[in-house]
């Protein structure tokens, strides 16, 4: 409750737009991988917008999109059409983008995400296909003049508006929204989510109203560059819109900037309604009949969704919840899960490949840098891995140490011979080990002989150390308590 003793509730609303990942542009045949293309090489009559120049429509673009709105529970209309939404803005040579407007491609999704451990179900109005623009690149030339120059390499790449609806009630759940939605769209492989590439981008309504009143006046939020930014954002709009409203003033509709270095949002302009756009129909491209037996044939592509597969690793494997959301975070690398147990699928054998990827060969991959879907293991190698470990040539402390030093292609059974690291199956070897620890450790010997059990774990995690890690801990133990017990 605030000072004023009213009690104020966020009202949140995410538009997300997607690039769709198409080998060529949405109306024309330029590639549309321009990331690293020098500018304005990857451009057409089409997509400079030149008179006389008329759009094709892109069928994988299209086809892409319904697969999007079936993974968020749309439904499919037999009819959409493409409209003309008009504005002029350099990096727009048309001084129009095609999009859609009243008659969209998917319609009436939603999309379910955990937050605090609740459930939070929020409705997905629409999705729908329209082109990328151009890109603005401002710099300061070597005689001091600020210049803005246009590159169109980027213009009329597929893009899908993800519109969703007022459902998400806080900063938290607005970025666990965000992180699912994105999750699911890399897992159906229709766009990479990258948010630094610009890939994936977020726009934020936001409104403050009295519980169980009316909605407030919304505010649009732009400049957002990461799930961080979002939140952070929307907690400070939050904050500033209540404090406006407890002071008795009011909201105006607008649009808003993030200034990630300041932490703040800053007024840009007042927000434009539909009828600004002047949306018409578009001339050039005939409306889109979608037929059922189309929309049965992408649903048939339709791969296992991450919040399935969670279920699954937690019930066919016997993993826990934390291992089994970590393991699903990719599809690649639940991918490289399930084939590296292949026909064996005991639940020993799951919890041990759960246990060396989640922890041990995702570290090695944060440490060399690599991809959030790559591991640094192949699926052979991690085969031979638990192979070696659960057959017990090669101790959990032994494998630890061979992981950083396995080569690309490098088995780790050959690896560890290289490295002398197979277990020690040589008692004598263990009893001279033990010898010298009781003898370097009078203090930890006295302790477990006056009855402190607890004493042998030092003793036999340094005869280990001995060995170089090669030793069994339970053929130490054996052979620690033989010699303690003389």
């Amino acid at each position: 409750m605030s000072s004023s003793g009213k009690q104020w509730e966020t009202v949140i609303g995410l538009e997300v737009h997607a690039q769709v990942l198409t080998a060529s542009k949405m109306y024309c045949g330029c590639s549309a991988r321009y990331a690293d293309a020098p500018p304005n090489t990857h451009v057409c009559p089409v997509c400079c917008g030149l008179p006389g120049a008329l759009p094709v429509m892109n069928r994988a673009a299209i086809e892409k999109v319904i697969l999007t709105g079936l993974a968020l529970n749309c439904s499919i209309p037999s009819f959409c059409k493409l409209d003309r939404k008009n504005y002029v803005y350099p990096d727009l040579p048309k001084g129009y983008q095609i999009s859609q407007y009243d008659l969209p491609l998917c319609i009436d999704g939603s999309i379910d995400v955990t937050v605090d451990g609740r459930t939070v179900h929020a409705g997905i109005t629409r999705v729908h296909i329209e082109e990328d623009t151009g890109r603005l690149v401002h710099r300061v030339e070597p005689d001091g003049r600020d210049v803005s120059l246009v590159d169109l390499n980027r213009s009329g790449v597929p893009l899908m508006e993800i519109v969703g609806e007022p459902d998400l009630r806080s900063p938290e759940e607005a970025r666990e929204y965000l992180i699912a939605l994105r999750q699911i769209l890399r897992y159906i492989g229709v766009s990479t989510g990258n948010m630094e590439e610009g890939a994936f981008r977020c726009d934020a309504n936001i409104s403050i109203r009295e519980v169980g009143g009316p909605f407030g006046s919304k505010v649009e939020i732009k400049n957002m560059n990461s799930f961080r930014a979002v939140e952070r954002a929307l907690r400070y709009e939050e904050e500033r819109q209540r404090d406006v409203l407890e002071a008795g003033g009011t909201i105006p509709q607008e649009t808003r900037g993030w200034v990630e270095a300041q932490g703040i949002t800053i007024s840009q302009r007042t927000k434009e309604q539909a009828h600004d756009y002047r949306y018409f129909p578009e001339p050039d491209l005939p409306p889109l009949r979608v037929s059922e037996e189309m929309v049965s044939g992408i649903r048939d592509r339709m791969p296992e969704l991450p919040a399935a597969r969670r279920q699954r690793f937690a019930s066919a494997y016997a993993l826990s919840p934390q291992d089994s959301n970590v393991l699903t975070l990719e599809r690649e690398i639940a991918d490289t899960f399930e084939a590296t147990l292949g026909a064996d699928t005991t639940p020993e054998r799951a919890k041990t490949a759960a246990n060396w990827i989640v922890n041990d060969v995702m570290a090695l991959q944060k440490t060399r840098g690599l991809p959030a879907e790559t591991l640094p293991l192949s699926v052979d190698q991690l085969r031979g891995l638990l192979d070696i470990v659960i057959a017990g040539e090669l101790t959990g402390r032994a494998a630890k140490e061979l992981l950083p030093e396995l080569g690309p292609d490098e088995q780790p059974r050959d690896a560890a011979i290289r490295l002398n690291l197979l277990v020690l199956n040589d008692d004598g070897a263990v009893r001279d080990a033990a010898r010298a620890t009781i003898e370097a450790f009078p203090a930890a010997v006295e302790d477990f002989r006056a009855g402190k059990q607890a004493a042998i774990g030092r003793l036999i995690g340094e005869t280990i150390k001995r060995t170089g890690g090669r030793a069994k801990p339970d053929d130490v133990r054996r052979i620690l308590l033989e010699e303690l017990n003389r």
